[in-house]
């Protein structure tokens, strides 16, 4: 014979510490975001920012503190994973998101492109991630991109460090 009460109460205990343990994670998650507040808004598109030179959809999988892969940022929505549309034009690069917000890299704000393997929160393979450094404020992040097609992360490391490079050789005149 069973111990129905014993069963139910075992139940709604572990459904309890369950429950405790998603809210702990909520709270967490927005005390880190509390604390990045200093942050500032997120510039967006101008109104004409030229042809586009490169284009990807895929999947945005958040943003790190520049070199530091597993410092989440959380503020202004950065934190959220995402489809995307990718667009590079000769104003910057070009973030849309549906469900979460959008927002705009200045092409004198991007600092590096790279191939990697994770971000916090996701690991691929080897060069399965494209990751752009750019600059924020005072604080330098590292935003990770996946495309449907990662074929294209290689054309976009190479036309960004390309327009990178040419930024501050025309900028160090």
């Amino acid at each position: 014979m069973t111990d129905w009460a014993a069963r139910v109460g075992w139940v709604v205990g572990l459904g309890l510490f369950v429950a405790l343990v998603y809210w702990l994670m909520r709270e967490g998650w927005k005390w880190r975001g509390t604390l990045q507040g200093d942050l500032p808004a997120l510039p967006t598109a101008p109104d004409e920012p030229g042809a586009a030179k490169l284009s990807m959809s895929g999947r945005y999988h958040g943003s790190t503190t520049a070199g530091q892969w597993l410092d989440r940022i959380v503020a202004h929505g950065l934190g959220t994973r995402s489809r995307v549309e990718l667009t590079l034009t000769d104003a910057g690069l070009d973030v849309v998101r549906p469900g979460a917000a959008d927002f705009f890299v200045p092409v004198a704000a991007l600092r590096e492109a790279r191939l990697d393997k994770g971000i916090a929160g996701k690991v691929l393979t080897e060069g399965g991630l494209l990751v752009v450094t750019w600059a924020h404020g005072e604080k330098l992040i590292d935003s990770g991109f996946r495309s449907d097609h990662a074929a294209e992360h290689n054309d976009w490391v190479e036309t960004l460090n390309d327009m990178i490079n040419k930024t501050e050789t025309e900028g160090a005149r």
